[in-house]
């Protein structure tokens, strides 16, 4: 099977439009908005909590946080597995785990330039790139699913699911395409040719819906959301909380996030989305802290786990 895209003049476009600048705009901005919102309620914002109460909160924040991280390295495995390569061992999990505290260093790629190393060395540069390319887009696919649970409030909604007719056999190298072309700058950091014409060269694609991928990725959202709903908790003790509303708008807020890399792990633009969104629904000192305390533990979570890789990093460079 080969897929052509006719339509070359709209690949142009994407190459010559400036993305980064954008991005780094709406960051901007994203982070003030934030901030304003921070000093306004700075009075009523304490960040005390008493630990023999909420100790086993936190921690049940914590470890769905951690689970989180390993549901997200399975779902990559087996994009890498859906493919054509195969892996007996963990050792892809594992590495990606190791490696996801780097998607915080300015620059937003350098998680990705470490996995497409690593797989690499394993297999071809074809595989490496694209399931390097398309994880994003697959952990976007989950979130949209997840937020278009808010067809119940309207209608608009129901094209959060547009992104999900893209993810087979039959379409995906059009997102490849198109991914290819947004993300000229890895080409160059990975110094590869832009290979054109070039998607389905040594991939073998083995089903044609990937479900295992974009189910994991769906755990893996959840899980981010279980772990801010548990801090959310902890300071809004009202029984008044949609989860459903919560669900949704944290999915789009943490999809936000998700496409603007200039936000090194999404850190101001999820937060400033999330409160715009949510709107008077809950006070916002409260969900200010709990936005703190969640950004907090989550971050604490991809820095534990990759630790290790870390510290391998910084012997080699003593």
């Amino acid at each position: 099977m080969r897929f052509h895209i006719s339509n070359h003049s709209y690949c142009e476009f994407l190459k010559k439009f400036n993305f980064g600048g954008l991005k780094s705009v709406f960051f901007i901005s994203s982070l003030f908005y934030f901030c304003i919102y921070f000093f306004i309620n700075i009075d009523q914002i304490s960040f005390d909590i008493n630990l023999e109460k909420n100790g086993i909160d936190l921690s049940l924040s914590f470890l769905f946080c951690v689970l989180s991280i390993y549901l997200n390295a399975y779902a990559w495995k087996y994009i890498v597995k859906w493919l054509g390569k195969e892996f007996k061992s963990n050792n892809l999990v594992s590495f990606y785990v190791l490696t996801n505290i780097l998607k915080y260093v300015p620059g937003g790629m350098w998680h990705f330039v470490e996995r497409f190393n690593f797989i690499k060395k394993i297999s071809n540069p074809q595989i490496a790139l694209y399931s390097t390319l398309i994880e994003p887009y697959f952990m976007l696919s989950g979130s949209f699913l997840l937020a278009s649970m808010g067809l119940i409030f309207s209608p608009f909604y129901f094209f959060l699911i547009f992104p999900l007719i893209f993810l087979n056999r039959k379409f995906i190298f059009l997102i490849l395409k198109i991914l290819g072309s947004v993300k000229g700058k890895v080409f160059e950091v990975l110094r590869l040719p832009n290979l054109k014409g070039q998607f389905e060269e040594r991939i073998n694609i083995v089903s044609f819906f990937p479900y295992r991928a974009l189910f994991l990725e769906i755990g893996f959202v959840l899980c981010k959301f279980i772990g801010f709903y548990i801090c959310l908790n902890i300071f809004y003790t009202s029984n008044t909380l949609n989860i459903i509303f919560l669900l949704v708008i944290f999915s789009l807020s943490w999809s936000i996030g998700l496409v603007v890399p200039a936000a090194p792990g999404g850190v101001g633009v999820f937060e400033a989305c999330f409160l715009l969104f949510v709107g008077k629904s809950i006070p916002e000192n409260i969900i200010l802290i709990s936005l703190v305390y969640f950004r907090v533990i989550s971050t604490s979570s991809d820095l534990l786990l990759s630790l290790p890789f870390l510290i391998r990093k910084v012997t080699k460079r003593i």
